[in-house]
């Protein structure tokens, strides 16, 4: 299902179909290098998480993160961008993640506008945060890009790594 629609990209749920895209995706070096090894290896296991996670927050939520999708590529899914929301953090916040040969061509702002459009028009939040690492400069260009500003440093998650968190009034 189509939840927006960019110059370049579709943006459109996940479903049960997108296993193998889902794999590839979170095994790239760079998404296990900054935001973690989800351990996913079989289209099973990549289908247990499209379930708890995507699926679970659409129905839950409104909201969650999504495929992009590259019109010039016959739609082919090439990264993921969405919301969450995490029972460690006061804000929803936004997340985004390409496959390698997709980075660095403006798509992650592409499809954070609108996502950041979604947030505001569609699902009424007031205000948005987001969580890098420190030495994730490419993020954190991007998250300023976007408006968000540096407000203080978390430890949302059990492995006691210090993230920066960003926010933004919408």
């Amino acid at each position: 299902m189509v939840v927006a629609e960019t110059e370049r990209l579709i943006i459109a749920k996940f479903t049960l179909e997108d296993a193998p895209f889902f794999i590839e995706l979170v095994n790239t070096p760079k998404f296990k290098k900054y935001i973690g090894d989800r351990k996913v290896k079989t289209v099973e296991q990549a289908q247990e998480r499209i379930t708890n996670g995507h699926l679970k927050n659409y129905t839950e939520l409104g909201y969650g993160f999504y495929k992009l999708l590259l019109k010039a590529e016959n739609n082919k899914p090439i990264g993921t961008n969405g919301l969450t929301k995490r029972d460690t953090l006061e804000l929803p916040d936004i997340g985004f993640a390409m496959l390698p040969e997709y980075e660095n061509k403006g798509f992650g702002f592409e499809s954070s506008k609108a996502i950041l459009k979604l947030a505001k028009n569609t699902f009424k939040l007031k205000k948005i945060g987001a969580i890098t690492l420190e030495h994730n400069v490419n993020s954190i260009k991007l998250l300023e890009k976007l408006g968000l500003s540096y407000e203080k440093k978390v430890k949302p998650f059990e492995d006691d790594a210090e993230l920066l968190l960003f926010a933004k009034n919408l």
